[in-house]
C-alpha cells in the first residue's frame, strides 16, 4: 500500500474494457510527512477522491483486477481509502 496524493485525473480514449465506468488518478506517493516519493502512479477510484487530497492506494494487482472483473485487466493500483487527517509524531 501507499500513502499518495491526488495530483489530478487521466482522460483515455481507448481503453482497455475492464476499465470503464472506472476513474483513473494520477496519484504521486508520498511519506508520512508528505514529501513525494518516486514518480506518480495511475490508480482506478471508485470512491470519489478529489484534487490534493491524500488517499491510499492499493499495490495488489490481483485484488484490482477482482474490482473490475477481468483476471486479465491491466489494472495494477486501486484507491482504497480517502484519508481525512495524517497525524505526525503523535504522542500519547
Amino acid at each position: 500500500m501507499l500513502l499518495a496524493r491526488v495530483e489530478g485525473s487521466l482522460i483515455a480514449t481507448r481503453k482497455h474494457r475492464s476499465l470503464n465506468g472506472w476513474r483513473l488518478l494520477i496519484c504521486q506517493p508520498m511519506d508520512g510527512a508528505g514529501v513525494p516519493q518516486g514518480g506518480p502512479v495511475v490508480a482506478i477510484d471508485g470512491l470519489g477522491a478529489g484534487l490534493h487530497q491524500p488517499v491510499i492506494v492499493s499495490t495488489d494487482g490481483a485484488a484490482a483486477r477482482h474490482a473490475v472483473n477481468d483476471p486479465k485487466s491491466p489494472v495494477r493500483m486501486m484507491v482504497i481509502g480517502i484519508v481525512d487527517e495524517i497525524s505526525r509524531g503523535a504522542t500519547r
